[in-house]
């Protein structure tokens, strides 16, 4: 990675947008990246449209500025696709990443996608499955590793779990392992358009 690699990710407050986003920083810095982490604060409130973004670099960072041409685009809640400008700056050879059921080659038609890779995955419903409650910013983290490569699923687990293990019990973070892991192996990728 000899640029800055750009994140952008877009939930609803409440739903970890920013907790993804210092997680997989702090993940990446484990593995000898350097990284940003931050919110775009407003108004938000719980079930608000939020956005948190990601910078990571093999050399120092020293923008501080807001992202608005995202390498990755990571969406937590579906239904912002059509309330929120989602593609807005997304790069050509970009990827965005869908939390929904949807089929990857329905969406990428639907978000009238020309050049960029669509990926989904049902991290709300591994969440309720595994964690017992809507959070898809964990399984996400899975899907982002994988789609990105940047570093291994080992290296993203042993640091979260090192995290994890500083606010909550054991059950908790090893759930949390399960639904990264799931959605890790889960991922669906669609990269042609297809009519």
């Amino acid at each position: 990675m000899s640029k800055i690699f750009e994140i952008r990710w877009h939930g609803r407050g409440g739903q970890g947008a920013k907790t993804a986003a210092l997680l997989f920083g702090e993940s990446a810095m484990s593995t000898g990246k350097y990284f940003q982490a931050f919110p775009e604060y407003g108004p938000e409130r719980m079930g608000a449209p939020v956005q948190a973004f990601n910078r990571l670099s093999d050399s120092p960072i020293i923008l501080h500025c807001g992202i608005k041409e995202p390498d990755v685009v990571v969406v937590l809640d579906p239904t912002l696709l059509g309330s929120q400008p989602i593609m807005s700056g997304l790069k050509a050879e970009g990827a965005i990443i869908v939390n929904t059921t949807m089929d990857p080659k329905v969406l990428y038609n639907e978000l009238g996608v020309t050049t960029q890779k669509v990926f989904t995955v049902d991290a709300s419903g591994i969440s309720r499955a595994i964690l017992g409650r809507d959070l898809p910013n964990t399984p996400l983290l899975g899907a982002l590793t994988k789609v990105l490569g940047i570093m291994t699923l080992d290296d993203l687990l042993s640091d979260i779990k090192k995290r994890l293990h500083k606010k909550f019990s054991d059950e908790v973070v090893e759930k949390n392992i399960q639904s990264i892991k799931k959605a890790y192996e889960e991922v669906q990728p669609q990269s042609v358009r297809s009519k």
